[in-house]
């Protein structure tokens, strides 16, 4: 089976030049520092990350958010395939302090914005409200929406689509596909294949 950075760097064409620095980074694709910050980015690792980001209150948004991005549907969601814990990972081995000042900022935006709104904290908002502060955050509608929500956004997909579940079970999961056949029927094919 392929491993999660080969999986990363197959992202890397979805988004092309908009992808978000740190996933470019853990892709491969990107080595060199933003203007004004010096320094390296830490070797890529496995397990857990090597710093918190999160506080407790922006790791269950985190998780919301994600779910709600990429729901449990026939297949598992965000929360089973691991992308709260891959985005803690990828933003504390993989990014600058900068690059996470948006995405903070971001969670924290949403989270007020609920209170504000909605008299709850977003981890206990509906599916409808979650919806409605999502749509505010991507139409910059929300202090900092727009820089939060598109790396959210893409950290959320390459998160979920590079998991074990995102490869075996969203997609089909050939590593040496079978022979080609040109004239497969189209309506037989119920999955997208991942090799």
């Amino acid at each position: 089976m392929i491993d999660r950075r080969e999986a990363v760097a197959g992202i890397v064409a979805m988004f092309g030049t908009a992808l978000f620095a740190p996933l470019a980074r853990a892709a491969g694709v990107a080595q060199v520092a933003p203007a004004g910050i010096a320094g390296t980015v830490p070797e890529i690792s496995g397990g857990a990350p090597t710093a918190r980001v999160f506080t407790p209150a922006q790791a269950a948004l985190v998780r919301t958010l994600s779910e709600r991005v990429l729901p449990t549907t026939d297949t598992p969601g965000a929360i089973a395939a691991g992308v709260p814990e891959f985005i803690e990972k990828l933003l504390a081995d993989w990014s600058y302090p900068k690059e996470r000042v948006p995405i903070l900022a971001g969670l924290d935006a949403i989270e007020a914005r609920s209170l504000a709104d909605h008299r709850v904290p977003t981890a206990q908002a509906t599916p409808a409200q979650l919806d409605a502060l999502l749509t505010l955050a991507m139409d910059d509608k929300l202090p900092g929406g727009a820089a939060f929500f598109e790396p959210f956004r893409q950290m959320v997909i390459a998160g979920y689509f590079t998991s074990e579940i995102g490869i075996t079970q969203e997609r089909e999961y050939l590593p040496v596909p079978g022979e080609y056949d040109g004239a497969y029927p189209y309506a037989k094919v119920s999955k997208v294949f991942s090799s």
